[in-house]
């Protein structure tokens, strides 16, 4: 005969998730969102062509969801990194109140539907954009570069680099020369910019394990590279204006903009040690930020003098 177990046997309790609204907008890095919602419409309002404003809207909402998405599956996978630095230690998954499943839930779903209704309302085209943007991010940067190579940020900003190329599509349904340079005015802002971040975080970045350039290269060589691409970012944001592409109120800001940034580069190249290289490498990282919004509200209100224009002309 068989001896039945009568111990009591305890089931565990069903989790009750503890994350609140505000949880699931951090994972959506709402910082990051308003960047990639500000560039595209940017895109948007460039494009030639009438646009329905009610799928104008619908196509920046659907390019923040998407980017959203991307943020939220990024931190979905990257919660080991992020629970080792003190910039990202607070964040839902690494407090406790976002579980792992419930982000990749969540990035998914957003990511589908962003995705889907883009292309179902607006055009393909855009919506392969997007989905390519969301793929390149969260796999290409997320699970491959960023762990794996210095140049994580240099090829993976591509993929910040896309909204207003993917709001272009939207209108016109195809590609030209305007969002291809909006596209390499981000991608060569993106390294200056957290390379910057990168060196007064270096700490943090050496403690998770991720090969940021001045833990890999050192600190004085990403001052060098700084500079550099600082000094290509400045040629190529003044380029659209002699090209004929941009008009003359954008290329004189655009210098202004880029003299002042330079200076800041030169500066972290100068000062390496104590409070004036913090100092110097925390100022060229705030106003990079500075630096791409200007450059972009600039062509915004150049888009709104032509349409004011038009209609006295």
């Amino acid at each position: 005969m068989s001896v039945i177990d009568t111990n009591q046997v305890e089931l565990a309790a069903p989790r009750i998730s503890e994350a609140g609204v505000r949880d699931y907008i951090a994972l959506l890095k709402p910082r990051v969102m308003s960047l990639v919602v500000f560039t595209a419409l940017v895109g948007l309002l460039m494009a030639p062509g009438s646009f329905h404003p009610v799928l104008a809207i619908t196509a920046i909402l659907c390019i923040a969801v998407g980017g959203g998405a991307s943020g939220a599956l990024n931190m979905w996978y990257e919660d080991d990194i992020d629970g080792k630095m003190t910039r990202t230690a607070n964040r839902p998954i690494p407090r406790g109140r976002v579980t792992k499943p419930e982000a990749l839930a969540f990035g998914l779903i957003l990511a589908f539907f962003s995705v889907l209704t883009l292309g179902i309302l607006v055009n393909w085209v855009s919506a392969a954009l997007l989905a390519f943007t969301i793929f390149f991010y969260v796999v290409i940067y997320t699970m491959w570069l960023k762990r794996w190579t210095a140049q994580n940020i240099v090829i993976g900003g591509a993929a910040g680099a896309l909204p207003p190329v993917v709001a272009w599509a939207a209108v016109t349904g195809s590609l030209a020369v305007e969002p291809l340079l909006l596209f390499a005015i981000i991608f060569f802002w993106t390294p200056p910019h957290f390379w910057a971040l990168a060196l007064f975080r270096n700490d943090d970045y050496a403690r998770a394990g991720v090969p940021m350039l001045p833990v890999v290269a050192g600190p004085d060589h990403t001052r060098l590279q700084i500079l550099l691409y600082t000094i290509v970012l400045v040629a190529v944001a003044a380029a659209p204006w002699p090209l004929g592409y941009f008009d003359a109120i954008y290329g004189v800001a655009s210098l202004a903009l880029g003299a002042w940034m330079l200076v800041l580069a030169v500066r972290v190249y100068r000062y390496r040690t104590g409070s004036a290289a913090l100092r110097a490498s925390r100022n060229l990282f705030k106003f990079s930020i500075l630096y791409l919004f200007a450059l972009f509200a600039i062509l915004l209100v150049e888009v709104a003098a032509k349409a004011i224009w038009s209609l006295f002309a």
